[in-house]
């Protein structure tokens, strides 16, 4: 099993930026980099929804509420995971998820808060 540790979160102001980073352990790299990743968030009373993703081969999707303000990187190397917050809105406000994933295999981070306020 993956074991996903997420950091970066905090309180932010609007159109302010944020870098969320999650990091892998149990496993070695070459394994690390046959994971599709993606983060997600849940809003309180709401359901987790889709972020963004990065594939394999580091093809990049997100949620339409996020593109152009958020980017998401990977590093096979450092096995870690990346999401570049920028001009951040009230509504981004959740707790942020990083996920690995592949064939008979869904991990979870423990999540991290992010609170967009004045």
């Amino acid at each position: 099993q993956v074991q996903l540790v997420e950091s970066g979160g905090g309180l932010v102001q609007p159109g302010g930026s944020l870098r969320l980073v999650c990091r892998a352990s149990r496993m070695i790299t070459s394994v690390f980099s046959g994971y599709d990743l993606g983060w997600y968030r849940q809003a309180p009373g709401k359901q987790r929804e889709l972020v963004a993703t990065i594939t394999t081969d580091f093809r990049k999707d997100y949620t339409d509420s996020v593109k152009g303000r958020f980017t998401i990187f990977r590093d096979n190397s450092r096995k870690t995971t990346t999401l570049q917050m920028n001009d951040v809105v009230a509504e981004d406000t959740a707790v942020y998820y990083c996920n690995a994933r592949r064939a008979g295999s869904n991990d979870w981070g423990q999540g991290t808060q992010v609170t967009v306020s004045a």
